[in-house]
């Protein structure tokens, strides 16, 4: 199986959005991905992108990704946000999600960020167990919170 990890472009949004649903069919939210195509492609490959993505391609198809933004801590300064990674069912288990965390921690080393965060819905073990094995630590004292406009 030959694997190749690269960083996504504009002609992967329609993929990644299929494996975004992919994610909230699992996490069982489907109804909450409200993100427009033309949204999505113009918030990662626009005049100003927000996000950018790693993809893991085998046989000339994305079979994950992980999808991130540059978050600032005021505790911390800048750190890399991971909002999604995701590695379709049938390819899991070959080290795609492996592949594309390390490509993440490289990344934001490279890039000088004081670390990654993200989150993790706490019936997830397979992920906790994933994250784990990177020495990861899990918070249980925050709350999330949100508001939609």
């Amino acid at each position: 199986m030959s694997v190749i990890i690269r960083r996504a472009q504009r002609e992967d949004c329609t993929r990644i959005l299929e494996l975004v649903h992919e994610l909230a069919v699992y996490e069982k939210a489907p109804e909450e991905v409200t993100v427009s195509p033309e949204h999505f492609v113009e918030s990662g490959f626009g005049p100003n992108p927000v996000w950018w993505a790693w993809v893991a391609e085998v046989g000339g198809k994305v079979e994950g990704f992980a999808l991130y933004y540059i978050r600032f801590s005021t505790w911390k300064g800048q750190r890399l946000y991971l909002e999604d990674l995701l590695v379709t069912e049938k390819m899991r288990g070959r080290g795609l999600g492996k592949m594309l965390f390390d490509v993440l921690i490289a990344d934001g080393k490279e890039k000088g960020l004081s670390g990654m965060v993200w989150q993790v819905l706490e019936w997830n073990e397979p992920a906790i167990r994933f994250y784990q094995k990177y020495g990861a630590k899990l918070d249980g004292e925050w709350v999330n919170c949100a508001i939609s406009f």
